[in-house]
């Protein structure tokens, strides 16, 4: 279990899956073999799993304890969802909620869940299927979701072209029953939500994308979600990962999330990246680099 503090904040990384899942060129076109030969000496095998030849992705959730407040952001994919392209996160069966409690969080102790965005890895446990009915993992807990990203994901699942449910049908199973239960805290734009938290606009991954900044004892934490889905994208902030809303404003977002982690030494917390997790972005001649371990 990885732990880390900021002033007088406690974080715990809550794991579901950490899976060698995709050949860097097909999430990354411009990845090559000098590309593949410069970076070998930290990739493997934390960030790449160099048996299969494929891309290492962590599916975790950081648990935020200030004192005050219990906080869980982001919630993976959830436990026996079918999952047909993505054969690594299909049907899973994971002990993700003993691993919540065992790092000192039940269901119940959860006073805020927090959503960066709200592609299907990020909101599996946000519900539990209970009677016939999706009703909130997190009985006692504010869902805290980005509106521009809800009424963007509403408004796609509504489309009457459309075949499939949006997110593998998530958003329905998983975001919808919190808001019309009057679960959730749409917020939009800058938002402070406390003494210690604030929600900064990324977006570009997905329409709504946001960055939780926390602020204690004079040191900085961003929950970046999925402004980078892995450590290349430090190196090359242009890299896209295929599934963006925006690319060019994934871009962007990538880049201004840099320049801040890198301007305040931030420890930096993405929702995907391998061991140890977390780290610190540096500001180099040429763009920057990651100090990850």
């Amino acid at each position: 279990m990885s732990v880390f503090s900021v002033g007088k904040v406690s974080i715990t990384r809550i794991e579901e899956t950490y899976l060698p899942v995709y050949r860097p060129g097909d999430i990354f076109p411009e990845y090559d073999d000098a590309i593949a030969a410069e970076h070998a000496h930290w990739m493997a095998p934390n960030h790449y799993d160099a048996g299969k030849g494929l891309i290492k992705l962590s599916v975790h959730s950081w648990l935020v304890q200030t004192g005050a407040k219990t906080i869980l952001i982001d919630c993976c994919c959830g436990n026996n969802k079918p999952r047909p392209t993505r054969p690594f996160w299909n049907m899973l069966n994971t002990p993700y909620l003993d691993r919540l409690a065992a790092a000192g969080a039940r269901p119940q102790d959860i006073d805020y869940v927090m959503c960066t965005h709200l592609h299907h890895d990020h909101v599996g446990w946000n519900t539990q299927l209970r009677d016939g009915r999706w009703a909130p993992t997190f009985p006692n807990a504010r869902y805290v979701i980005s509106e521009p990203d809800f009424e963007y994901y509403r408004k796609l699942d509504a489309d009457p072209d459309k075949a499939e449910p949006v997110e593998f049908g998530t958003f329905r199973e998983c975001v919808l029953p919190i808001v019309e239960g009057g679960r959730a805290d749409l917020v939009t734009g800058p938002h402070r939500l406390d003494e210690h938290l604030d929600i900064i606009p990324t977006p570009g991954h997905s329409a709504g994308h946001v960055v939780f900044r926390l602020e204690s004892g004079g040191e900085r934490a961003l929950f970046i979600g999925d402004v980078f889905h892995h450590l290349l994208q430090v190196y090359y902030p242009h890299w896209n990962f295929p599934k963006n809303s925006d690319a060019e404003k994934a871009r962007q977002s990538r880049r201004m999330v840099l320049e801040l982690a890198a301007s305040t030494g931030a420890l930096v917390l993405p929702g995907h990246v391998g061991a140890p997790f977390a780290g610190y972005i540096e500001a180099t001649e040429k763009g920057f680099r990651p100090r990850f371990g």
